[in-house]
């Protein structure tokens, strides 16, 4: 089975044709806290969907409760600004925006943060009705750390990204 070579992820292939890939963040106790572990596993899990011939599309996914709560603070808390610039920290976030199937972030509860912004490294961004939107960084004494201030902004324009960056605030689907 696909999904035993993970951790922190669920990976099938799924669909009447087996054709679209299924990756679904599975770390439900820290609420798919995007840790290094987890987008070391998306990384790989992306590019084996993005080799396979088979895969046309892939949908990335959490649980209900969940897609991501973001970056997982408790891993970074002790971390200095020179100890994350100079290391491979948030090195390969990137690897969603890049791949060049397109990818279908399927979100319902929480995508705050870096998982807001793995939503919006995706071609779609399909929203569940219980769907909530936000980078509450500020509230952490930080900012957006993945792209998140401009994808925020082009994706709902420059007042509602700056209200929400500098609030904190959430949106809903």
């Amino acid at each position: 089975r696909a999904g035993a070579a993970f951790q922190y992820l669920l990976v099938q292939k799924t669909g009447a044709q087996k054709n679209v890939g299924l990756i679904q963040l599975n770390r439900p106790q820290a609420l798919n806290a995007l840790c290094e572990g987890l987008m070391a596993e998306l990384r790989r899990a992306l590019e084996a969907m993005e080799s396979d011939p088979e895969v046309g599309a892939i949908v990335l996914t959490g649980s209900q409760k969940a897609f991501a709560a973001g970056a997982d603070i408790k891993e970074m808390q002790n971390k200095t600004f020179q100890e994350c610039y100079s290391s491979s920290f948030l090195a390969g976030w990137d690897k969603v925006s890049i791949v060049r199937k397109p990818i279908i972030a399927a979100v319902n509860g929480y995508a705050l943060g870096g998982g807001c912004e793995l939503a919006m490294m995706c071609d779609i961004i399909y929203a569940g009705e219980k769907a909530q939107f936000g980078q509450p960084e500020i509230l952490l004494g930080t900012i957006p750390g993945a792209g998140g201030t401009q994808r925020l902004t082009r994706a709902v324009g420059k007042s509602l990204a700056m209200e929400m960056v500098l609030t904190g605030d959430r949106i809903s689907a």
